[in-house]
């Protein structure tokens, strides 16, 4: 795998900024959160994947076999093909900061990531995550920059599950942040201040 591993949106970083991945939400596509990026930090650059699985014609990272069931098997080759990924460009750019967002499936891809290979970012921030399972600890998380944001009556994600994800970064000793709004699966405005705030 190489940087061209996916079909992205890219802008290069201008001086010392950072480089920003953003993952997309089911249906989005490169740029959902192009602007998103471009506002919260005008200097980063941007890598912005596209989904390269089709659910009935909506873009994914991974496939799924029902609402919140996972095929965990590709999951985990789509996760070593991310990381591959982001890797080879993070190779690219050495001493550059590497920050990610990502939105729904977009989070979870890079949850996924942030599992197996957490030294690949300095923050992440998953926005509506959904985590059907308990992850292995990962002793290099530790003071990994990590921010959740979630709808306390969100019927996508659940909040107890966010909850737990809150918690397992914590026992990882990550440096996690998290931000509820009493909303669902949307993203509202508070959840854009703790992202800048978070990025910034």
């Amino acid at each position: 795998m190489t940087t061209s591993s996916y079909r992205a949106l890219m802008r290069a970083p201008r001086r010392n900024a950072p480089i920003i991945f953003a993952f997309h939400g089911t249906g989005g596509d490169e740029y959902q959160f192009a602007d998103l990026a471009r506002q919260i930090l005008p200097d980063a650059g941007l890598i912005s994947p596209r989904g390269d699985v089709s659910e009935f014609g909506a873009l994914r990272f991974f496939r799924r076999t029902s609402e919140g069931s996972y095929d965990m098997q590709d999951l985990a080759r789509r996760t070593d093909k991310m990381v591959e990924f982001i890797a080879s460009h993070k190779a690219e750019n050495p001493g550059r900061a590497i920050y990610g967002f990502g939105y729904s499936n977009g989070a979870n891809i890079l949850a996924s990531v942030l599992f197996t290979q957490p030294q690949l970012f300095d923050r992440a921030a998953l926005l509506h995550p959904l985590i059907p399972w308990i992850p292995a600890d990962n002793k290099q998380l530790k003071d990994r920059r990590i921010l959740i944001t979630a709808g306390q009556r969100d019927p996508i994600s659940p909040l107890p599950l966010t909850e737990r994800l809150v918690d397992y970064f914590a026992a990882q000793r990550a440096r996690v942040e998290a931000c509820y709004h009493s909303g669902g699966h949307e993203i509202r405005p508070e959840e854009l201040q703790a992202l800048q705030s978070f990025l910034t």
